[in-house]
């Protein structure tokens, strides 16, 4: 019974999205957006968590808000006397708008809720949080896109945020958090100019960070001591989450790389030099973040008792399978590109 409940929740999460995108309206757009926040608000609930009901009511109460204000902003938008009268009231009730869909994906300045509500969740909600959630606001930000200095400044404060909280955290869901807003600023560029890149970049991502979480779940690991004692327990697995984890981190040869570097080509070409130039500069702090990691990763040695037994829900194939498959294709796309 337990497993059809979260099955019919699962549907209507997806489901939810697939209305709110494909949606002729706002007014359906903003219906996907409120059953999908129905629609996992049980599944957050973990009875062998006691802070996943906190997590649960602080995820609840901001998306709320959120579409209240997006609701606000669009029958104001719809009245004929705003949109005739002043072009300033139009493009501040954009703004908000705006405002509310980064809010609802957890992009900096409006991320104060997203690393509190990860630190409560177990492995699959983070997993849902971290990368399907964040598709329907995405796709309805694109709808209002403009190269201008508020989505610059979102930009630009997602990449010192995610750079400067989190190199100090202990927590693995943490650090995935910034890390994930880290990667909501280079994606909010992609999609200023090309959304191609933006769809390149989002399946990379989410393909890595599916990686990520299975290695953490089958093995039960929330922070960096627990990291460092499963990972000299098993070699195989090490392997695979440092080659992963420095994916996630954008640098050369890994395939999270690629996306950032069509990200940087196309703002190039459109003229776009400053704002490249600061991405990259400010995205060396959480670059730091994962090597140091990394390296911590390879030279720790930890000697103590786990009490904790590994998840049977990824079993050692399907890890092996998903995490060739991620790595390899770097060397596809390089021989297509070559091709080319």
């Amino acid at each position: 019974m337990t497993k059809m409940y979260k099955m019919l929740f699962l549907t209507l999460i997806f489901s939810s999205t697939l209305i709110s995108i494909s949606s002729y309206s706002w007014l359906g757009m903003w219906l996907g957006l409120e059953i999908n926040l129905l629609s996992i608000m049980p599944l957050m609930q973990n009875t062998k968590s006691i802070l996943s009901s906190e997590s649960a009511i602080k995820y609840f109460i901001v998306q709320a808000i959120a579409s209240t204000i997006i609701m606000a902003s669009m029958i104001s938008l719809m009245t004929k006397t705003m949109l005739t009268s002043n072009i300033n009231i139009q493009s501040t009730f954009l703004m908000m708008m705006n405002s509310a869909l980064l809010t609802k994906m957890g992009t900096a300045p409006f991320h104060f809720w997203f690393p509190e509500v990860m630190e409560g969740l177990d492995w699959m909600n983070c997993l849902i949080v971290l990368t399907w959630q964040k598709i329907a606001p995405m796709v309805l930000l694109m709808y209002n896109m403009n190269f201008n200095l508020f989505m610059v400044t979102m930009i630009i404060s997602s990449m010192v945020v995610s750079g400067v909280m989190g190199v100090n955290q202990i927590s693995m869901r943490k650090i995935l958090a910034y890390s994930s807003i880290n990667h909501m600023g280079w994606m909010l560029s992609t999609m200023m100019i090309m959304e191609t890149i933006w769809l390149y970049y989002f399946l990379i991502y989410s393909l890595v960070t599916v990686n990520l979480v299975m290695i953490m779940n089958k093995y039960k690991i929330f922070f960096l001591n627990q990291l460092f004692q499963t990972m000299n327990e098993n070699q195989m697995t090490k392997l695979w989450f440092i080659l992963n984890f420095l994916s996630l981190s954008g640098i050369p040869p890994f395939l999270g790389f690629l996306p950032k570097w069509l990200t940087i080509q196309a703002l190039v070409m459109n003229g776009m030099i400053i704002l490249p130039v600061m991405m990259i500069v400010l995205t060396l702090f959480t670059i730091f973040m994962y090597m140091r990691i990394t390296l911590s990763t390879i030279l720790m040695n930890i000697n103590e008792q786990t009490w904790s037994k590994t998840n049977p829900m990824f079993n050692s194939t399907l890890i092996s399978i998903t995490n060739f498959i991620a790595i390899s294709s770097l060397i596809f796309i390089t021989i297509l590109f070559n091709m080319n």
